[in-house]
């Protein structure tokens, strides 16, 4: 992986910026820096007014594994165009179908991991997101967890996040299956996206060379994606490049 916001490196940003780019984030960890308590995650202040500058210069999208009306709640105003939640199925075709197979495995789930302590089970509608955060013991209650996914009647797809577990409906599209379609309705050339868990592998690992310039925040020899940034906050520092490059493309 190398740094993208190295000197050396901008005019990878730069082709990006002056082409017909479409921008994609996650939100935790991306936009948002990671917190104990989830439902105290926000912006920055600066982030915020960064990302405003940003939407009013590219179209831009945010691809969570919130739902979208939590993210919505948490942009302060901010103009996103494209909010996709639930880890790219929110909004898509069979959202019924979904929501009736998530429905059917929060008894299940509750009824085997109520009695972990440090587990919560966040029903997100069409996913759910097990949290093993608080747990003490983490790796033999992330086992019991994974033991509890086996007793579902339908298989789902499961990914790994930072100290959770998702559950989302095996035939859901991911978050690569939802950049390509927004790239798509955008009639972009290009889109930049920039995610900093694993189920943002699901973007880093599309194959399209000059379509699409994936940035982890974090290196991590792991990950698909070619490019990173060293943390959380140099997201701010991605954000200013973005806008001061746009603004130069346009007078150029």
């Amino acid at each position: 992986m190398k740094r993208i916001l190295a000197a050396n490196n901008c005019d990878v940003l730069a082709q990006f910026a002056w082409a017909q780019a479409l921008i994609a984030f996650d939100f935790d960890g991306t936009l948002a820096p990671i917190v104990e308590d989830r439902d105290r995650a926000f912006m920055r202040p600066r982030t915020r007014m960064l990302l405003e500058r940003v939407v009013d210069l590219y179209p831009t999208a945010i691809i969570s594994g919130r739902s979208c009306a939590d993210v919505v709640a948490r942009l302060d105003g901010v103009p996103v165009k494209h909010i996709v939640g639930n880890h790219g199925l929110e909004p898509a075709g069979s959202m019924d179908a979904f929501e009736r197979e998530v429905s059917a495995m929060v008894p299940v789930l509750h009824a085997l991991l109520d009695h972990e302590q440090g587990v919560d089970i966040e029903n997100k509608r069409y996913s759910l997101a097990i949290h093993y955060r608080r747990a003490r013991r983490k790796k033999d209650v992330r086992a019991v967890i994974f033991a509890a996914i086996a007793q579902l009647q339908t298989p789902p797809r499961v990914t790994l996040g930072k100290l959770v577990i998702n559950v989302i409906p095996a035939n859901a599209p991911h978050k690569g299956d939802a950049l390509v379609r927004l790239r798509d309705q955008e009639r972009a050339d290009v889109a930049l996206y920039v995610g900093d868990d694993v189920t943002d592998e699901d973007v880093f690992e599309l194959d399209q060379p000059g379509r699409l310039l994936c940035i982890r925040v974090g290196n991590s020899r792991k990950s698909a994606a070619p490019w990173y940034l060293r943390d959380q906050q140099e997201m701010d520092l991605l954000l200013e490049k973005l806008v001061e490059l746009r603004a130069r493309g346009r007078t150029a």
